[in-house]
């Protein structure tokens, strides 16, 4: 297959966001002093926090909850796990998440080298369901913006995805067809289901080589695999 255009997920798939959101959370627990307000220690406050932001960007993605809602629950239902029920320290909590995160600049091994090689080969696209301004400001903090033509978010579609018109959307935006696209990214679900609902070729990334029934056109456990592959 020809490929003349590859559509890339940021989060988990070229941004490294269990790394950069671990860093984050750790200087935040210390400036506002949470291990004296309760939370017993950083590693149990990550894992509840892991697995809340989870089920929520699950919810975000079905239209449960939505921006503001995801942005402070996460940190919400996280400090309630240690008895701590302050709302103000919840808003600042996410406020300064928001404005710490996306500076930090942790990339998946081999993502710069494996964008330069295939920079030069395919138009390079960003198809993410983060918030835009965040996403954004991920990508100019990483150097990664000189990369990508175009940068397409779910706010700015309208859709998220696995949605399919997120797809449409997206190839639309690039100019693109799909029998000659391809989607890279970790979620079997946003990612790989949504982009073949699409008709779109799709790479699964799965660094933790995590066992799955999924039918995917490709599958590889590291980005440096693209360089064989393309």
């Amino acid at each position: 297959m020809l490929y003349e255009h590859i559509f890339f997920d940021l989060d988990h798939t070229l941004w490294d966001f269990e790394t950069n959101s671990r860093q984050a959370i750790s200087e935040l627990i210390d400036k506002h002093k949470l291990l004296d307000k309760g939370v017993t220690s950083f590693n149990r406050f990550i894992s509840e926090y892991f697995v809340i932001n989870e089920k929520l960007w699950d919810d975000y993605r079905k239209g449960l909850v939505n921006k503001e809602q995801l942005r402070y629950d996460r940190f919400r239902q996280a400090l309630s796990k240690f008895g701590i029920l302050d709302e103000k320290l919840v808003v600042d909590f996410g406020d300064d998440y928001i404005s710490t995160a996306p500076y930090k600049t942790n990339l998946f091994p081999q993502a710069k080298e494996t964008l330069e090689y295939l920079k030069g080969k395919y138009h390079l696209h960003i198809v993410t369901n983060g918030f835009e301004e965040v996403q954004f400001l991920k990508l100019k903090n990483c150097d990664l913006e000189k990369y990508f033509s175009e940068i397409i978010t779910s706010e700015r579609s309208g859709f998220k995805k696995p949605d399919k018109r997120m797809f449409e959307f997206s190839l639309n935006e690039a100019n693109a067809e799909a029998r000659y696209s391809l989607m890279i990214g970790d979620s079997l679900e946003a990612d790989i289901i949504g982009a073949r609902n699409a008709g779109i070729n799709q790479v699964y990334f799965n660094p933790g080589n995590h066992s799955h029934h999924e039918e995917v056109t490709h599958e590889i456990g590291s980005l440096k695999e693209l360089i064989r592959l393309l």
